[in-house]
């Protein structure tokens, strides 16, 4: 089956000043606000795309490492290029589960889990990165580079590694999850250890990439954006184009907010769906900048010094918030804030269900147990909430547990014993069979 192509463009969300696609900046040269990919619209109805969709997911009638995308199915509305230029590994194809225990601790009856740390790199970070190295490897970037709090540098890493170009990682000293950064490190990442936290690193990171020629590709980078956009098709296709009331999900840099935001919006006026879900942000307490401007009404653009045991939602300058704040304002969303306690506590029963995420991750469960108990998620709504990465993305958590006063011994903690049947049957306290 052919790819559809048709015309698009970066225009600024701020000043509208229209540049090229094929432009290395990734904010605007008029005014420096964030640029969205437009597309034209399909020519296609919304009935035909989504079987044009199931035929290729049924298929495989797409060339390549891309015929098993989870992200290039979609190439009509991401990025509508010869798929045999295209950097997969492949992604996507992330499972949509149901666990009865989780669904009870949250007190929403019908609540699905969207599980992104099934990505070849652990995170959702995968679908970004497959469009944005593509698109470096379109415009002939010499080399690309990225700041991270670890999920963007180790998806950063793989995909550059396997495109062949350059790669430049900066990451706030200390406050990287071990995993993320042995990641990193193994692809072959040029991996600096900056002194400050992420909004220092994505500052630099910014000045950077001018002096030294690299292709920036944080979640500001738009065709970042056009890769993420695909856990929510991927989502609805799953679900048989029906919609839920509420998706849920982590925010920390407010990427999958504003990929979610466009997605949605997409969608709805090419006829592929028939209605839009609200919209639901999590953030941590200590690093909550959004939730303070959305409970402003926006009037604000808080900044916070972050800080919160969930290190990849750990920023306090999101980048990509004039986005996110229109997807918030287009799905009548609402955005929310958990303690660290409530992350931990709703991570505990994701790893009892057989599940498993990281801390960041398990927001989502936890934000959506917080929606209910406040009055805006009813019991019986029609939730899914995003689990953003692995559990073994970040395993400190559970080998190195909180110790302040109060909080609670979750995970279970290896026992030494003797090697005898007599030390193990003492601390299972099980009887013995009879001989």
């Amino acid at each position: 089956m052919p790819i559809a192509r048709h015309a698009m463009w970066q225009q600024c969300a701020t000043c509208s000043h229209i540049v090229s696609d094929m432009a290395p900046e990734i904010v605007c040269p008029a005014c420096g606000g964030l640029l969205d990919v437009v597309h034209m619209p399909s020519a296609h109805s919304g009935t035909t795309l989504r079987r044009r969709w199931e035929s290729r997911l049924r298929h495989r009638t797409i060339a390549g490492a891309a015929a098993e995308s989870g992200v290039w199915r979609y190439v009509d509305v991401v990025l509508p290029v010869p798929l045999e230029h295209v950097v997969s590994h492949p992604e996507g194809n992330t499972p949509l589960l149901f666990r009865s225990r989780i669904a009870e601790w949250a007190e929403v009856t019908n609540l699905q889990i969207k599980h992104e740390g099934c990505n070849p790199t652990g995170s959702f970070k995968d679908r970004g990165m497959t469009v944005a190295l593509t698109q470096a490897r379109r415009i002939g970037a010499r080399g690309v580079i990225c700041a991270s709090t670890g999920n963007t540098s180790s998806s950063l890493a793989s995909y550059a590694a396997h495109a062949g170009l350059p790669a430049v990682v900066l990451v706030p000293s200390g406050k990287v999850a071990m995993g993320k950064l042995a990641q990193t490190l193994a692809y072959g990442a040029r991996t600096f250890a900056v002194d400050g936290d992420f909004d220092d690193c994505l500052r630099l990171v910014r000045e950077a990439s001018t002096a030294l020629g690299l292709y920036v590709v944080n979640s500001l980078n738009p065709f970042r954006i056009e890769g993420q956009k695909t856990i929510i098709i991927e989502l609805l296709h799953q679900l048989e184009w029906q919609v839920p009331d509420w998706i849920v999900f982590p925010a920390g840099n407010l990427g999958n907010a504003s990929a979610f935001g466009k997605a949605l919006r997409e969608l709805y006026e090419w006829g592929v769906i028939d209605r839009i879900p609200r919209l639901a942000p999590v953030q941590a307490a200590g690093a909550a900048p959004f939730v303070a401007s959305f409970l402003d009404d926006f009037r604000v653009r808080h900044h916070v010094t972050a800080q919160t045991i969930a290190t990849a939602i750990q920023i306090g300058v999101p980048a990509s918030y004039e986005r996110a704040a229109r997807a918030i304002r287009e799905t009548n969303g609402r955005a929310i804030a958990v303690t660290d306690e409530e992350i931990l506590e709703a991570k505990a029963e994701i790893d009892a269900s057989g599940v498993g995420c990281e801390p960041a991750s398990a927001a989502s469960i936890a934000g959506v147990r917080a929606l209910q108990r406040r009055g805006h998620v009813r019991p019986e709504d029609y939730v899914v909430a995003i689990l953003t990465g692995h559990m073994l993305k970040d395993t400190d958590i559970l080998l190195h547990p909180p110790t302040e006063e109060g909080t609670k011994e979750r995970a279970h903690r290896p026992v030494e014993i003797e090697a005898s049947v007599e030390a193990l049957t003492r601390e299972l306290a099980l009887p013995t069979l009879p001989n």
